[in-house]
């Protein structure tokens, strides 16, 4: 567990995605994350979490930033980056060490993480995180935290989650173009399960469905760690498109469409209420019956839910999936999401909203926000284990240092004597 912040940090994600672009600020103490400002623009230059065009999405990135920033009343200069998409592999993998000194230490964990990604990747893919599955010292499995523990040798059990080199680079360069510089570039889906899980549920087992506009992400976790990863190349756009078609609409009027009256059960809805679909190419607005614009939803939410309990069962995680299902991402929104879910996966189904907050969290509360919300959480860690690193540093330099006499201990006092 990390320890907190001894002084308060500014934190800010930054969530891509192929439909809106979200920027969440937030005040890191010792108490937690405080959400200051906020801010969430449309965005046209992403599509399955690729971008497609710079301009496009440099815009809407300067949009929702100038937007957060008024609502917080601080300036932005660093953000932690979210990425998604079809491009996103999970490799498994495997790392071992000899214990240096008969007691495994943070830099056994670090040497044998290190082992576990010297794995062959492609030229155009690079790694974003070694997640540990679970650790082995000599014969003993299963093992959660073997710091401290003793034995002669280390192993580790990771996944190895990959991205497209060009696809980590584009995005990259259109933070930067705003002026803004990237901390650090995180996985989307495994951002919104850290906003929206409990640890007890990552123990006895819980998947994350996270159904953005262009991708479907699937997180699955056993025993505390991610037991598989996936990505479904359908999404919200889809289900926009296939209203567009069926209601022969424009596909601004079929996205405004499912967000006020779409359902994704067609038994949730009465027979008698109506919908004006506005008509296309100068064609007047007629008037359907609600239920025929879930005709058209239902069997695009099934083939989403049924694909991801095909790839569950692939990998024999279904029977471990004890917590059920959480649900993120901007197209769960839709009523009957929950229930169309349960009815197709077989287990119990949430909606997931982010935890643990303090502040204007009124500004966050919904699935859609999960991923940026993850990203505040990554950043205090990554700030706290920054911290400790340093402390780390002062404590041995300390230890090491001789004496100085009027100018004191720790680093600076053992400077200004060796000089």
């Amino acid at each position: 567990m990390t320890r907190p912040l001894r002084s308060p940090e500014i934190v800010v994600g930054l969530d891509l995605g192929s439909t809106k672009v979200t920027v969440v600020v937030g005040e890191v103490d010792a108490d937690g994350i405080t959400i200051l400002g906020a801010g969430n623009v449309p965005c046209r230059g992403l599509r399955k979490g690729v971008v497609t065009n710079i301009d496009w999405t440099v815009r809407a990135i300067r949009e929702a930033v100038d937007a957060a920033q008024n609502c917080a009343g601080v300036e932005i200069d660093t953000v932690y980056a979210g990425i998604a998409g079809s491009h996103v592999r999970n490799i498994a993998s495997h790392g071992m060490c000899a214990v240096a000194g008969r007691e495994v230490t943070p830099q056994d964990v670090e040497r044998v993480l290190e082992g576990a990604r010297a794995v062959p990747v492609d030229a155009d893919r690079m790694i974003l995180h070694v997640l540990p599955r679970e650790y082995l010292v000599d014969t003993q499995d299963g093992i959660r935290d073997p710091i401290g523990m003793s034995g002669v040798r280390l192993q580790a059990r990771v996944n190895l989650i990959t991205a497209a080199t060009s696809c980590v680079q584009n995005v990259v360069r259109c933070v930067e173009r705003t002026g803004l510089d990237v901390a650090d570039v995180v996985l989307s889906p495994l951002a919104s399960a850290d906003a929206v899980l409990s640890e007890d549920e990552k123990e006895i087992g819980v998947a994350v469905i996270d159904i953005g506009g262009g991708t479907t992400e699937l997180l699955v976790y056993g025993d505390g760690g991610i037991a598989h990863s996936s990505v479904i190349p359908v999404g919200g756009n889809n289900i926009t498109s296939d209203l567009a078609a069926g209601l022969r609409t424009p596909a601004g009027e079929a996205e405004r469409l499912k967000r006020n009256y779409g359902c994704a059960l067609n038994r949730m809805i009465d027979e008698d209420e109506q919908v004006e679909v506005p008509g296309v190419g100068g064609h007047a607005p007629r008037t359907v019956p609600r239920r025929f614009l879930s005709d058209i939803i239902e069997p695009r939410c099934e083939e989403i839910f049924h694909e991801v309990r095909r790839r569950m069962e692939e990998t024999g995680l279904v029977e471990g999936v004890c917590a059920g299902a959480v649900l993120t991402g901007g197209a769960n929104l839709m009523e009957g999401m929950v229930e169309a879910a349960e009815e197709v996966l077989g287990m119990p189904v949430r909606m997931g909203f982010p935890q643990g907050l303090s502040g204007l969290t009124q500004l966050v509360q919904g699935p859609q926000y999960a991923s940026a919300v993850g990203l505040l959480r990554f950043a205090a860690r990554q700030l706290a284990e920054a911290e400790a690193r340093m402390e780390a540093m002062e404590e041995s330099c300390e230890v090491e240092a001789p004496s100085t006499g009027a100018f004191g201990s720790g680093l600076i006092g053992w400077l200004r004597g060796a000089f």
